[in-house]
């Protein structure tokens, strides 16, 4: 198998995305977890020169990694600047620099007015003085890629030139994300070919959303390394990114061996989101929330059926579940999933009746949680030992500032409406006081209200299903009555009908 090295560059260049930037701590644990929990071979880890954070930061990496004999798999950005770069890397401890130099003829011409001479020969001074110093030396050949469609005989007199020197790497970005998956094979293959001793790194960005596609075919042409950031974060559109990357190669490129270890892909993806505040959208493949989450019933019935909806991209290898979405599309088979999760079994009477449930909580909230059915099954079940004669027809609740809640109620009685208006200290309390006049009107007494009780599922958000329980005394008896809905309010006022409908029959 041929070994291929990753580089993760999410500290240097996927710290570029705007409005990123990590603190020194933050720098030295995504340090640690990239080398040794999702085993990279190697790590890209500032820019030099760039601040006083930047080099404690930088300061703070390299004296753990010296430590644990990690100093020659971290880099650090540098530029030829007559040895500024390599001075302050000399302070911090770094022992490897990744070189910025000019791929591209533009570049060169328009940005350093210098000729390939005289570019050549600033690298050249750079390189030997980082040698003196004991530093070793990658290259980067920026807007390499347009400078493989516009001045190819530029490149490979740069290559030539570098090919006499003592470096361990040349690194070829896609700086502007210009790239196609045949012109990368195409590029890739024809320097491969044309300087087989020499190491290449291939560095994709996305602008088109090929950079995953790019990636393959670079690795197709032959390249030896490539650069790869944890939640493609980067530049403008990112860069291509590590967890996407690792599942297509391992399950796509036989040949080809990797280290980095799945298992922790999805836990480094969500300690990089809560460092950055950048949420992985719920779609993103590997990391996503959704990405591993049956939605639709048929799903579900053929996963029971012979994993019939299973690809290759099993969660466990990533260190997550498959997961049942419940909501108006799900159907018995995805609650079924979800009740042999909390071992649960219903009967089929039942199981329709929660179904249809679900349903009805579908088309008001997108979708609804494992950790919801528990308390879906006790309404439903709980719905079951009345009739229902009295049903709140429709109300209109009032909260204004500097005005007391106010409800407009009417009162479905065994047929007889009834409509009432009321104040009070609450929503809740200015409906029970609508409802009481109602009930005062007809000579009619009603329980009093003893505990009112809500909770939420686990972990929820501020969209949840939410369970109010409400205990009564009425007639020397307490009793209690369940109402589930999204909103507080709401799951009150059907907990309050229920009781209507227990002192009625």
């Amino acid at each position: 198998m041929r070994k291929i090295e990753i580089m993760d560059t999410t500290l240097r260049d996927g710290e570029q995305t705007s409005g990123v930037s990590f603190s020194a701590a933050e720098k030295l644990t995504i340090a640690q977890l990239l080398l040794e929990e999702l085993n990279v071979d190697r790590i890209e880890i500032a820019s030099a020169r760039v601040s006083e954070g930047e080099f404690q930061g930088v300061k703070g990496i390299m004296a753990w990694a010296e430590e644990k004999g990690y100093t020659n798999r971290i880099e650090v950005l540098t530029f030829v600047d007559n040895g500024l770069s390599l001075d302050w890397m000399t302070k911090t401890g770094a022992r490897v620099q990744n070189l910025l130099t000019k791929g591209s003829i533009n570049h060169l011409t328009h940005q350093l007015k210098k000729t390939p001479e005289q570019h050549f020969s600033d690298i050249a001074k750079t390189i030997s003085l980082a040698q003196e110093k004991g530093i070793a030396t990658n290259v980067y050949l920026e807007d390499w890629s347009n400078g493989m469609r516009n001045s190819p005989e530029y490149v490979f007199q740069f290559i030539d030139f570098l090919s006499t020197q003592t470096i361990k790497r040349i690194l070829l970005p896609d700086t502007l994300g210009v790239l196609i998956p045949s012109l990368t094979f195409d590029f890739i293959s024809q320097i491969k070919s044309r300087y087989p001793q020499l190491h290449f790194d291939f560095h994709a960005h996305n602008d088109y959303d090929l950079s995953v596609a790019n990636v393959m075919e670079a690795l197709k042409a032959g390249v030896d390394g490539i650069h790869l950031t944890i939640n493609g974060m980067g530049e403008r559109a990112g860069n291509a990114p590590l967890e996407s990357t690792v599942a297509v190669i391992n399950d796509y490129l036989p040949e080809i061996h990797i280290n980095v270890k799945e298992t922790a892909l999805f836990s480094v993806s969500k300690l990089i989101e809560t460092f950055t505040g950048y949420r992985i959208p719920a779609n993103k493949p590997i990391v996503g929330d959704n990405v591993f989450t049956q939605t639709a019933g048929i799903h579900a019935d053929g996963d029971n059926k012979n994993n019939l909806y299973f690809n290759d991209l099993l969660p466990e290898r990533f260190g997550r579940k498959r997961k049942y979405a419940l909501g108006k599309t799900s159907g018995k088979a995805n609650i079924e999933k979800n009740l042999q999760e909390l071992g649960l079994q219903l009967n089929p009477e039942d199981l329709k009746l929660v179904t249809q449930r679900i349903i009805e909580l579908g088309d008001k909230k997108q979708t609804v949680t494992k950790e919801d059915l528990p308390y879906i099954i006790s309404d439903v079940l709980d719905s079951q030992t009345y009739q229902d004669k009295i049903t709140v027809v429709s109300y209109l609740l009032s909260h204004s500032k500097g005005m007391r809640p106010s409800t407009t109620l009417c009162l479905d009685m065994q047929g007889e409406v009834i409509e009432e208006h009321a104040q009070g200290d609450g929503q809740f309390d200015a409906f029970m006081n609508a409802l009481t006049k109602i009930y005062k009107s007809k000579k009619l007494a009603l329980p009093t209200l003893i505990d009112y009780a809500v909770r939420i599922p686990p972990g929820s958000s501020s969209d949840a299903l939410c369970e109010t329980i409400i205990t009564w005394f009425y007639n020397d008896k307490e009793f209690k009555t369940r109402g589930l809905d999204s909103d507080q309010t709401v799951a009150a006022i059907i907990a309050t009908q229920k009781m209507l409908n227990v002192i009625t029959n």
